[in-house]
C-alpha cells in the first residue's frame, strides 16, 4: 500500500504557516513605547508645575540675590549700582526666566526619574547600577558648579569688565578758581540714611554712592529719592536687567556642563573606554584642555581663567581617583552576560 503524502507534499497545495512563537510579555511595541514616553513627559511636566509656581512667587527676591554681585561690583568700580529696564515687561520676563531655570534645577531629580522609568526596561541590570550612582553624582556637581560660579567666578568676571572700562580716561574737566560771591553748597556725607529725615534734607550715602533727598509725596509721607554718583569716567556702565540675567544663567549653564567632567571620566572608565593607568600618562593634555576651557568660558584674564581651569583639572583627577577606588567590577559585582540579562 503506497504511503500517504503529507499535506505539504501534495502538488498544488500550500503548507500551512508554522505556529507563531508566544509573544514575550516584556517586549513593548513601538506604539507602546510612544505611549509610555507621552505618559512620562506628562508626569514630568505636571510634577514641576508646583515648583515653577513657588519659584515665580519668590522670583523678585531671587532677582535681588542674582543682581547683588553686579551692584557690589559696580559700586566698587565707581559706577551707578542701578540696573536698567528699557521695556515695561523686561523685569517680569527676567523673573519668569529665573523661575524657569530654578524649576529645571530643583525639578531635575523628578525629571531624571521619569526619564529613568522610560529607559530602565531596556537596560541590563549592571547598566542600571551605573545609573544609580552617576545620576545623583551629576546632580551634586550641578549644584556645586552653580555655587562656585556665583561665589567665586562671577565677582571676578564683573570686576574685570567694570575695571576694564574704568581704565578709559575721561575728558579733563579743567580747574579754575571759584568766582567771587559764589559759595559752593555742602552736603553731609553719611554711611547710611538718617532716621526720620526732615523734608528737603540732602545728604550723600557712601555705601550706595547716591545723593539722597527727602521729599514729601502727595499724601505728605516722606519719600527718599536718589541720584546716582559715579566717578568722572569716560564710560558710564549701566546694565540691562534682561541681558545681565541672560548672561548669568548662560554662564551657570556652561559651568554646569563643565563640572560634569568626573561623570564623563567615570562613565567612560566603567564601560571600558578609559583605563586609569593609561589616562595618567595624558595629564599634560588634560591640563591644556582645562586651560582652554577656562579661556573660553571666562574672560581672557589669567585670574578668572585659572579660577576655572584649576577646579576642572581637580575634577578630572577626582574622576580618575573614583575609577581606581570604585572600578566597574565593584559596582556591578559579577558581570551579567547579554544572554542572561533578560532573566535579571
Amino acid at each position: 500500500m503506497p504511503e500517504r503524502e503529507a499535506p505539504s507534499q501534495i502538488p498544488g497545495r500550500v503548507a500551512p504557516p508554522p505556529p507563531k512563537p508566544p509573544a514575550d510579555p516584556g517586549v513593548m511595541s513601538f506604539g507602546d513605547h510612544l505611549e509610555d514616553l507621552r505618559r512620562r513627559m506628562i508626569f514630568a511636566i505636571v510634577g514641576v508645575v508646583p515648583i515653577f509656581v513657588i519659584a515665580f512667587a519668590f522670583g523678585r527676591p531671587l532677582l535681588g540675590v542674582l543682581i547683588a554681585p553686579a551692584r557690589e561690583a559696580l559700586i566698587a568700580g565707581g559706577q551707578t549700582s542701578a540696573l536698567l529696564a528699557t521695556g515695561p515687561f523686561e523685569t517680569f520676563a527676567s523673573v519668569v526666566h529665573i523661575a524657569f531655570v530654578v524649576t529645571v534645577l530643583i525639578g531635575s531629580p523628578w525629571i531624571l526619574y521619569q526619564l529613568w522609568k522610560f529607559i530602565a526596561p531596556g537596560l541590563y541590570e549592571h547598566e542600571r547600577r551605573f545609573v544609580y550612582i552617576l545620576i545623583p553624582f551629576s546632580f551634586v556637581l550641578v549644584v556645586a558648579s552653580v555655587v562656585f560660579m556665583y561665589m567665586v567666578i562671577l565677582p571676578v568676571v564683573l570686576a574685570f569688565f567694570i575695571g576694564f572700562s574704568a581704565k578709559i580716561d575721561a575728558p579733563d574737566p579743567g580747574f579754575a578758581p571759584v568766582p567771587e560771591g559764589i559759595v559752593l553748597p555742602e552736603f553731609p556725607v553719611l554711611r547710611a540714611d538718617p532716621i526720620d529725615p526732615a523734608p528737603g534734607s540732602v545728604w550723600v550715602n557712601t555705601d550706595l554712592w547716591q545723593l539722597r533727598i527727602a521729599v514729601p509725596d502727595r499724601r505728605g509721607e516722606i519719600r527718599v529719592k536718589s541720584v546716582e554718583i559715579v566717578d568722572g569716567q569716560g564710560i558710564v556702565q549701566q546694565y540691562r536687567i534682561s541681558e545681565y540675567i541672560k548672561t548669568l544663567l548662560n554662564l551657570a549653564l556652561a559651568f554646569g556642563i563643565a563640572f560634569q567632567t568626573p561623570v564623563v571620566v567615570i562613565m567612560l572608565g566603567w564601560v571600558g573606554l578609559l583605563e586609569p593607568r593609561a589616562m595618567s600618562k595624558y595629564r599634560k593634555h588634560a591640563v591644556g584642555a582645562c586651560v582652554l576651557i577656562g579661556a573660553l568660558l571666562t574672560p581672557a584674564d589669567p585670574v578668572s581663567m585659572l579660577l576655572l581651569a584649576v577646579p576642572l583639572y581637580l575634577l578630572y583627577e577626582l574622576g580618575l581617583l573614583i575609577l581606581r577606588v570604585l572600578p566597574a567590577e565593584k559596582v556591578i559585582g559579577k558581570r551579567i552576560e547579554p544572554d542572561d540579562a533578560g532573566d535579571a
